[in-house]
């Protein structure tokens, strides 16, 4: 983009990355695993899988590691879906659970959003059928950045078959800080179905050495396990993933700095007569009065990527920077706005 329109100091709020990097112990530990780096790493991930196991409570037979969430999501696809079988979405989320299971033949079953951009859980409930597998919550959101409370998911698993594999996808929950909102993590002794999955992406900034996680119940970890490529995880990640882990101080630090720039992002917005979707995660969706496309290209010319969304013609997505980044982006859109 700096070649082509002849710019400096541009930068990119389009796919969710911590604007802070990764933790410095997690650079310390990945630097000292590249000295090993002539050998493939733990099939399984052992000693990760351990860490998961003490940091979040869930037994280590019920974690799986995945070359980021996306895998997982690819992994559980190719384990259940086949030619007419479906996986019930909301049909403006992470476009990926459709892309996977239409790799396998099936299809997808999108539920329209609520009013205020939320899943409509019990529409999505009516959804299932005798052909469903698989039925997939995003809490949060991505790209709207809502989310359902934690009593609504435990109402959901009571009234899903035993047959459906419930998907709760967590990528940014350590982002949120809301009463009403916990991990699904807590039913796993209850539901047998279930599968929640977290990543190390997002609050802990390694998005580049591409490592997710999945909890569930034994037997559905060794099902996955038998779909899952060996040595999926890379040595480096592995060893930078543990120390990320236990690095609470710095993920602290990610969340407040997250916090605190949301609130002036939401400020600045309504300044401008921008309206926008409340988010608990670290980017937001605004609403603008052209096509997301065309302010899509005149933000590049400003200097700032952005995200536009498919299922929001008139609307963007974007990630929270920090603040010179987020000023920068309010001054681009005013100008390329008129506001």
């Amino acid at each position: 983009m700096e070649r082509e329109y002849g710019l400096k100091d541009s930068i990119k709020l389009a796919s969710n990355e911590n604007p802070l990097g990764p933790s410095p112990k997690a650079v310390v530990a990945a630097k000292r695993a590249l000295k090993h780096a002539h050998f493939y790493p733990e099939g399984s991930g052992f000693y990760l899988c351990q860490a998961l196991s003490k940091h979040f409570k869930v037994p280590y037979e019920s974690i799986i590691l995945g070359n980021g969430s996306v895998e997982l999501i690819e992994i559980a696809a190719k384990s259940l879906i086949e030619k007419g079988l479906n996986i019930v979405m909301n049909e403006n989320s992470f476009s990926l659970y459709k892309i996977a299971t239409l790799a396998m033949g099936g299809t997808v079953k999108e539920v329209k959003m609520t009013e205020d951009r939320c899943h409509d859980l019990k529409a999505m409930m009516k959804a299932v059928d005798e052909n469903t597998r698989m039925i997939v919550v995003n809490n949060p959101d991505n790209p709207t950045g809502t989310y359902r409370p934690f009593s609504e998911i435990e109402a959901l698993l009571k009234e899903v078959p035993e047959s459906v594999l419930v998907i709760i996808d967590e990528a940014y929950k350590e982002y949120v800080r809301k009463k009403d909102y916990k991990s699904a993590q807590c039913l796993l002794e209850k539901h047998s179905n279930l599968l929640v999955l977290g990543t190390f992406s997002k609050a802990y900034g390694l998005a580049g050495l591409r490592v997710g996680y999945g909890f569930s119940h034994p037997e559905i970890i060794s099902m996955l396990h038998k779909v899952r490529s060996p040595f999926n995880t890379n040595l480096v990640a592995q060893e930078a993933c543990i120390c990320a882990l236990a690095d609470e101080e710095f993920v602290k630090k990610v969340v407040d700095l997250n916090e605190t720039e949301m609130a002036f992002i939401e400020k600045e917005l309504k300044k401008l007569g921008l309206k926008f979707t409340p988010s608990v995660g670290n980017f937001i969706l605004v609403d603008i009065p052209i096509k997301a496309g065309e302010f899509f290209e005149k933000l590049l010319r400003e200097g700032v990527i952005v995200r536009p969304m498919g299922g929001f013609p008139y609307s963007v997505r974007v990630t929270l920077g920090t603040r010179r980044q987020n000023i920068k982006f309010l001054k681009a859109t005013k100008k390329v706005l008129n506001l």
